[in-house]
């Protein structure tokens, strides 16, 4: 018999130490007879110090308060309880009575655990329910927009976008700076479609794509008979297709030092003279020149005409790098995602793991390189669901589950968030709770809606 109860000592024991609760068991008049050694860090007080104390004693120096074993051996029945430790933290208490066979209370078993973290994420969800509603009313901004437009939600795109909007009306010329890719061309597209020139021609050479033999003629144009192998007819130059629109010279910094001269004589005048001719014709155009090299340095190294610079330096934009502003991928990826689909006539979709494997991806070539990524993919896989596997391995390689994405940065709809949040937090307090009315009362919602979620989210309880 001793045998038997020092092995059933040892059980209950062990049972108190491995739960992954936090567990104390106190006699029917309240004194604590078994507690787990959780008990330091969840009540500041070691096992020793507890051991023997009765539950009465700790409610009055707050160290249990309230009491949920007092409770139990006042009203006889089981109790569940918020509470909160001198540290601050939020416990969920459940305590049950266990009686005698002549219905004597002899023990109450009480269970603790810790809620803080719940409360928190809580406190998160809802904070983010506001967020990613204002985040949909953007997103739905966004799908207005053409595949041409200015997509902007961090705060240095949205800057942007506002500058864009003033020197729309005007007809001051823009110089837009940035890397290769940022998608320096939507810009100056976005801002001639906005202006009083819209209805005349948008024309757009790259300096760096011609070579500096054909460049002159491509800009300025030429007439019959001008040099070897000119057309009969001559040619009129992009400048003059520009009249009463839009002239977009992109990588401008590699402009010839004489195009150069040439070209700020023609911004001055208002006037040019094609190759070979003698004669000047009028036109009427808005510059935007863009480029990626820093022309302030060319300057000081003779590489640049300082009056050039100072002639197209009227209204800078700069457009930060896509790695400085991972609030516009998301976007981004909705946008072209939602073009492409449209384009190929698909349905394709991108995986959370997929998604977050972007998000993560430092983009070298910005923008232009996530098209390019996303358009491999939708034209390449023959699933509609695209997986991390399907992802080009610079981009996967860098990929780290265990890295935390900010929900406001996916590119998911509210209502996918939402249900992410949501099924996290079914599986948590399931991990927790013994019931489905305990499940109820750590989310505060009925207990019919905790079954239909955990069916919804395939759980079992």
């Amino acid at each position: 018999m001793e045998q038997e109860e020092s092995w059933l000592k040892q059980v209950l024991e062990g049972i108190v130490e491995t739960s992954r609760d936090h567990l104390i068991i106190t006699d029917g008049e309240g004194f604590i007879r078994l507690i787990g050694d959780s008990c330091e860090e969840m009540y500041g007080r070691s096992k020793e110090e507890l051991l023997g104390r009765n539950v009465i004693e700790l409610e009055e120096e707050k160290i249990f308060y309230p009491s949920v074993t007092h409770m139990v051996m006042q009203k006889r029945i089981p109790q569940t309880i918020l509470q909160e430790t001198r540290k601050g933290q939020q416990l969920m208490v459940s305590a049950y009575p266990i009686y005698s066979t002549e219905g004597k209370l002899i023990a109450v078993v009480n269970y603790s655990h810790d809620l803080t973290e719940i409360l928190e994420l809580k406190q998160r969800y809802e904070s983010m329910n506001q967020q990613l509603k204002q985040f949909e009313s953007e997103i739905v901004e966004l799908r207005e927009k053409s595949q041409d437009g200015v997509v902007a939600v961090s705060e240095a795109m949205l800057a942007i976008n506002r500058l864009i909007k003033k020197v729309s009306v005007v007809d001051s010329n823009v110089l837009i700076l940035g890397e290769s890719g940022v998608g320096k061309n939507v810009i100056a597209k976005d801002i001639h479609r906005n202006s009083r020139r819209s209805g005349g021609q948008f024309v757009e050479i790259n300096c760096g794509s011609i070579p500096e033999g054909l460049l002159e003629s491509e800009l300025f144009g030429y007439e019959a008979g001008s040099f070897t192998g000119a057309g009969k007819t001559g040619k009129q130059g992009i400048i003059e297709m520009a009249n009463e629109g839009t002239l977009f010279l992109d990588e401008l910094g590699e402009l010839p030092l004489t195009l150069q001269a040439k070209l700020l004589k023609v911004i001055q005048e208002k006037r040019l003279q094609r190759i070979g001719s003698t004669t000047y014709r009028e036109v009427d155009f808005r510059l935007i020149a863009a480029t990626n090299r820093n022309l302030e340095a060319m300057v000081k190294e003779g590489k640049f005409r300082q009056d050039l610079y100072f002639r197209l330096n009227v209204v800078p934009i700069q457009v930060p790098p896509l790695r400085e502003r991972p609030e516009d991928i998301a976007a981004l990826i909705r946008v072209v995602l939602r073009n492409l689909n449209e384009r190929y006539g698909l349905d394709k979709r991108l995986d959370g793991a997929t998604t977050a494997a972007l998000l993560q991806y430092d983009w070298p070539g910005n923008v232009r390189e996530l098209e390019n990524v996303l358009e491999r993919m939708v034209v390449t896989t023959d699933e509609d669901n695209i997986t991390i596997a399907h992802l080009p391995p610079e981009v996967r390689t860098g990929y780290s589950e265990q890295t935390e994405i900010d929900p406001m940065m996916t590119s998911f709809s509210l209502k996918e968030a939402l249900e992410q949040v949501e099924e996290k937090w079914m599986r948590y307090a399931e991990e927790r709770c013994r019931t489905t009315a305990e499940m109820a009362q750590m989310l505060g919602i009925s207990q019919p809606s905790v079954v239909r979620k955990l069916q919804k989210y395939q759980i079992r309880h």
